[in-house]
């Protein structure tokens, strides 16, 4: 355990306090908090890769701070119809038959190594840009309605794009 693993810890623990803050209608908090777990995202990265404090844990623990802050805050806007429940379902989806897909594969003896696809990458960002600004639209009258329209379509179309990808990935993988 060191810096950045504790970092990214608090980024796990921001996760329950955005969620609560969205659906108890703190919006402007909540947009503060996701940019807290941002900034902590950099900050941990960077002092890893600095000072050369890369763990195997931190490998592991950082995408899944990150997965678990954009997930929670896909679900508290979709309960909030804040985004369409398609995209939250798409979104979601994705990454349980990802994570499903990697566990078959090692229950089958065929473990596979995820190696993030540029696809993923702009899906990833797509998401948390869309994030962003529903909850900055959100939390202070932006007025961003057209903006979120077509951030909504993008990241939707990058996350079937990016779960099209890994499956044919997968798939080559467990074909041999």
């Amino acid at each position: 355990m060191n810096i950045p693993n504790l970092i990214t810890l608090g980024r796990v623990i921001l996760v329950p306090v955005v969620f609560w803050l969205l659906v108890s209608g703190q919006t402007q908090l909540a947009f503060f908090a996701f940019v807290l777990a941002g900034v902590s995202d950099a900050v941990d990265g960077f002092i890893a890769k600095r000072f050369g404090l890369a763990t195997e844990l931190g490998a592991y623990l950082d995408p899944l701070a990150d997965k678990l802050l954009i997930v929670s805050i896909f679900v508290a806007l979709g309960v909030l119809d804040a985004l369409p429940s398609w995209l939250v379902i798409a979104v979601v989806s994705r990454d349980i038959l990802i994570v499903l897909g990697v566990m078959l594969a090692w229950l089958l003896d065929h473990p596979v190594r995820i190696a993030p696809l540029v696809v993923s990458k702009a899906n990833t960002v797509a998401q948390i840009v869309l994030a962003a600004t529903v909850l900055a639209d959100d939390g202070f009258g932006l007025g961003l309605e057209t903006p979120r329209i077509a951030l909504v379509w993008i990241a939707g179309v990058l996350t079937i794009a990016s779960l099209a990808a890994y499956l044919r990935a997968w798939l080559r993988h467990m074909s041999g």
